[in-house]
């Protein structure tokens, strides 16, 4: 049993030795892939907001034709709309 766990630990002690070493290098890297904004994450908030606007401003437009309807009929008006 020895001999054969001498044989693997070395590799076990190795890969740890990897391991500990690359560990800073990982970690950098993801924090700098966090810190960032892809292209793609770039467009998708772009289209987000785009699209919010344009309910914004749909909503917008429709209370405002409401509101001049409204004010047509107030005046006398038969054909407001």
């Amino acid at each position: 049993m020895a001999p054969l766990a001498l044989l693997i630990l070395p590799g076990c002690i190795a890969r740890a030795a990897v391991d500990v070493v690359t560990l800073p290098v990982r970690a950098g890297s993801q924090a700098a892939d966090w810190a960032t904004t892809s292209q793609d994450e770039s467009d998708r908030n772009y289209g987000r907001k785009m699209r919010e606007k344009e309910a914004r401003e749909g909503k917008e437009m429709k209370r405002a034709e409401k509101e001049r309807r409204r004010a047509c009929r107030d005046a006398g008006y038969d054909d407001c709309d």
